[in-house]
């Protein structure tokens, strides 16, 4: 079957008594057995059964279920956010004394986990430039435990050869974690790329237009050494697992996603070729533009698709803050994918907390805005964006 059909049939774990089309939100703390031996048999995990909503609940199974359907994957692990998604798999991997390779261009609080947070429990991370794989290849040592990286980052828009990284890293027998965020698992498989864990912030496509927050791990099974930490140890300890209300908003987004991406897809690439050449606009970053740098290799990869998100470079911060207060159709906030299309100025926002210095090191520009393209007309937006920037 194809993606979207796989999407709208994926069985329930149990039968309904009602025959009920969507799955119920099972809003519950704890469930009752009907012996103690099977009890005992649900916490230690000898049978699947749902015993604590903090660690497992009918609703999230099916949302996790269809995830795992859609991309062929071992396991799925659903989160109550992106970056909880992100924290949970990378505290299951490191640990005190290893080192994880990255990329310094990373979303802001993700820089902040592997550059702060980590490091504060004695995890190294070493930034590197990831798209010059012998690089990366002279810094793996015993030490390291993964290479992390985003397929396309936020707002560089930088790509990196996704299978020079894996052959590096399973040649040394460490997996590599991939934030795929950006291009949806519908559109193309990160599993065929060499990628051994993806960490999705669902709030994006997924939701199905910005209705709830969730993240999920996506696990090839590659590594199966680290689902048992992850689902036994780090869930239970840690927490964060997906609220059934979330995971019935995301089930019914993720039926959807597809056509939606699709849409959004195209009119991104409709609006970077429209603004090509603007007198306002010294540079139209987008992946989709046949002389970006990353275009030919983000077609192999993703193949015939882009994304729904591009930067605009303006000539300096204060024309960035009048275009984004002058926008009339286009909201000022925050977040990717929602069905409206949204501008933010992520040096000042987030990337707001770091130094000038920092921003440099990283390639966060001041004269940058980044847009996510929602589901409006294509030519309301462009009208909108010409009139902002002529004022």
């Amino acid at each position: 079957m194809k993606t979207t059909t796989k999407t709208l049939l994926t069985n329930y774990p149990s039968h309904d008594p009602y025959g009920a089309l969507n799955m119920p939100i099972y809003q519950t703390a704890s469930y009752e057995f009907a012996t103690a031996a099977d009890m005992a048999k649900a916490f230690t995990n000898k049978v699947k059964a749902p015993d604590y909503s903090r660690v497992m609940n009918p609703t999230v199974t099916f949302f996790e279920n269809r995830v795992r359907s859609v991309t062929g994957a071992a396991h799925v692990t659903a989160f109550g956010s992106g970056m909880g998604a992100i924290a949970n798999l990378l505290l299951s991997i490191a640990s005190q004394g290893r080192t994880i390779i990255s990329s310094p261009h990373l979303f802001g609080n993700t820089y902040s986990l592997l550059d702060k947070t980590l490091a504060r429990f004695g995890v190294k991370t070493i930034f590197l430039d990831l798209t010059r794989p012998e690089l990366v290849r002279q810094n793996i040592t015993p030490q390291v435990c993964c290479i992390y990286l985003e397929t396309v980052t936020n707002p560089q828009m930088e790509v990196a050869d996704i299978g020079a990284l894996a052959e590096i890293v399973h040649e040394n027998g460490i997996p590599l974690v991939a934030d795929t965020t950006m291009i949806p698992f519908t559109e193309y498989s990160a599993k065929s790329l060499g990628v051994d864990f993806e960490v999705v912030s669902t709030t994006k496509y997924i939701s199905g237009g910005a209705t709830s927050l969730g993240g999920v791990v996506i696990d090839y099974g590659t590594f199966p050494q680290i689902n048992p930490i992850l689902k036994q140890e780090m869930l239970f300890n840690v927490g964060g697992y997906m609220t059934p209300q979330a995971a019935y908003m995301q089930t019914l987004g993720l039926e959807t996603l597809h056509t939606r991406y699709s849409r959004q897809a195209q009119t991104a690439l409709q609006l970077a070729n429209s603004l090509l050449g603007h007198p306002c606009i010294e540079r139209v970053n987008y992946i989709g533009l046949s002389d970006n740098p990353y275009y030919t290799l983000a077609r192999r990869q993703f193949g015939a698709t882009s994304g729904a998100m591009f930067c605009i470079d303006l000539p300096s911060q204060d024309d960035c803050f009048h275009f984004i207060d002058s926008l009339r159709l286009v909201h000022r906030a925050t977040n990717l994918f929602d069905s409206r299309t949204l501008a933010i100025h992520p040096a000042t926002t987030i990337f707001g907390n770091f130094t000038p210095e920092q921003r440099n090191a990283i390639d966060v520009s001041e004269k940058t805005i980044r847009l996510s393209i929602g589901l409006e007309d294509p030519e309301d937006l462009l009208e909108d964006i010409i009139q902002a920037l002529e004022k």
